[in-house]
């Protein structure tokens, strides 16, 4: 009997958001206007798709990427959290359902050396093509009118839970941890046991306290974060119990 730890990655793992940061490969490290006025709401993946072959036809190669990525800095707390789990493993699972890509995700565990902790990534699918450009892909489908159309992150929960009862694995509880707008709607799905750990000052945080102002039902506890460490106490405090 485990309790689940659904991370976020942008601005939760990584202390800032992978796709704009990798802007700084760049030409003068900005996007020409016609380019970033490209973005229409609920399509960033496809806008992200130009992006990365605008920067493959300025030269800039995987190698130059990948030290951007790396170069990232950890949430403050989030690597004591990652070697916390890990000492912890026969007590969580641990997935991360991001809306950046699956090279950068990859790029930043493996540097960090924390490919371990992950039982399971789910994120939009991205690889090099023929040509050396970074192509990305929708993650799915999905019916959810509340969500970006490539990743409705409560669908990836339900269906991760589904496959794993079929395997017989079963959670005493979720806790998820996340900060931005597309984190709502799988917390929505929480119940009286879960646990959501939004980050302070970020949007997550702040559509939970305007849901619980307007007395919105909420099954599940809301305990807010600033650094990893505080995760570290509250998984603490949950597994004593």
């Amino acid at each position: 009997m485990k309790i689940l730890l659904v991370f976020d990655f942008d601005n939760t793992i990584i202390d800032d958001n992978s796709d704009t940061w990798i802007v700084q490969c760049a030409p003068n490290k900005k996007l020409p206007t016609e380019l970033s006025d490209s973005y229409q709401k609920g399509f960033w993946t496809e806008f992200m798709g130009r992006v990365f072959k605008y920067l493959g036809d300025k030269g800039v190669r995987e190698h130059e990427m990948k030290r951007a990525v790396t170069s990232m800095p950890f949430t403050p707390g989030m690597v004591e959290l990652f070697n916390f789990i890990r000492r912890n493993k026969d007590k969580f699972d641990c997935i991360i359902i991001s809306d950046s890509n699956s090279v950068f995700i990859d790029w930043v565990l493996e540097a960090a050396s924390f490919h371990d902790v992950f039982d399971k990534v789910f994120t939009n699918p991205a690889a090099f093509n023929s040509n050396g450009h970074l192509t990305v892909e929708n993650y799915h489908t999905h019916s959810c009118n509340r969500c970006p159309k490539n990743l409705c992150k409560k669908a990836v929960l339900i269906e991760f839970l589904d496959k794993q009862l079929q395997q017989g694995v079963y959670y005493t509880q979720i806790v998820y941890i996340g900060d931005g707008g597309n984190d709502v709607c799988p917390v929505t799905f929480l119940k009286n046991d879960d646990v959501a750990m939004p980050r302070k000052e970020y949007t997550l945080q702040k559509t939970l306290s305007r849901m619980s102002q307007n007395l919105e039902p909420m099954e599940y506890s809301v305990v807010v974060w600033s650094s990893g460490v505080d995760i570290i106490s509250h998984l603490q405090f949950l597994i004593k119990e």
